[in-house]
C-alpha cells in the first residue's frame, strides 16, 4: 500500500500506532558497505524523539553532534535494526539494489508488539519489499523524525567500520572521506588501484 499525499508523522500517527523509519548510509561510496537502518516508534514515544536536540539528517551534522544524538537515542532505548550489505554483494545485485536488500531485512528483523499497526516510511523515492503499509518521502530525513534516527544509526555505525579498516589500507585515507569519491581517495585509486573493500562495479574502482 502507498499513499499519495506526502503526509507529516503527526498526520500517520492518527492512522497508525507505530512508524518504522527507514534510512541508509553509504550509497554513493566507492569503498566498503552499505549500511541501513530501520527504527521503530510507537505512538506512545513520538513526543519523545521529537525532543531530542539536533535530530535531523545525518549529512547535516557534525561527527560530534552525530555521536552525542546516537547516545541519546541509546539511551532512549528506541528498537532499531541496522542491516549491512557488503561491497561483493553491492557489485553482484548493483547499489540500488543492495540497499533496497537491506531496508527489507533492517525492517524484517524488527520486533513489533502485540497490537501494533505499523507503516513503514522509507527516505527516497524507491519502496521496498515489506507487508506492512509504507510510504516513500524524498528528503525524509529532514520531514521525519523516525528517519532522522534511522539516518544516525546507519551513519554513525558505517563511519566506525571505515575509521577502523583505514589502519589496514592507510593509503586510501577511508579515516577522513570514509569511501566517499573525494579527490584524495580518486587520486589514491589512480596510484594504488582497488583495495579488497572496493567497489569494482563503481567506475573509478574498475581495474585498468
Amino acid at each position: 500500500m502507498n499513499i499519495m499525499a506526502e503526509p507529516t508523522e503527526f498526520g500517520l500517527f492518527e492512522q497508525y500506532n507505530t512508524i518504522i523509519g527507514v534510512d541508509e548510509a553509504g550509497r554513493g561510496c566507492l569503498a566498503g558497505p552499505v549500511y541501513i537502518c530501520a527504527v521503530l516508534c510507537p505512538r506512545s514515544r513520538f513526543t519523545e524523539l521529537q525532543n531530542l536536540q539536533n535530530l535531523t539528517d545525518s549529512k547535516k551534522l557534525s561527527p560530534k553532534q552525530r555521536d552525542r544524538v546516537l547516545d541519546e537515542l541509546l539511551d532512549m532505548g528506541i528498537s532499531y535494526r541496522v542491516s549491512v550489505v557488503n561491497h561483493r554483494i553491492i557489485d553482484d545485485i548493483n547499489i540500488l539494489q543492495a540497499s533496497l536488500l537491506g531496508m527489507k531485512r533492517s525492517v524484517a528483523r524488527l520486533a513489533l508488539a502485540t497490537g501494533s499497526s505499523p507503516i513503514v516510511v522509507v527516505d527516497g523515492n524507491q519502496p521496498i519489499e515489506t507487508v506492512y503499509p509504507q510510504i516513500t518521502v524524498v528528503k525524509g530525513d529532514l520531514k521525519f523524525k523516525t528517519i532522522a534516527a534511522a539516518s544516525i544509526f546507519a551513519k554513525v555505525l558505517r563511519d566506525r567500520f571505515m575509521i577502523a579498516v583505514a589502519g589496514k589500507w592507510p593509503q586510501y585515507g577511508f579515516e577522513s572521506h570514509k569511501g566517499y569519491p573525494s579527490p584524495v581517495h580518486k587520486a589514491a585509486l589512480r596510484e594504488f588501484g582497488p583495495c579488497p573493500i572496493h567497489r569494482l562495479t563503481f567506475r573509478p574502482c574498475r581495474p585498468k
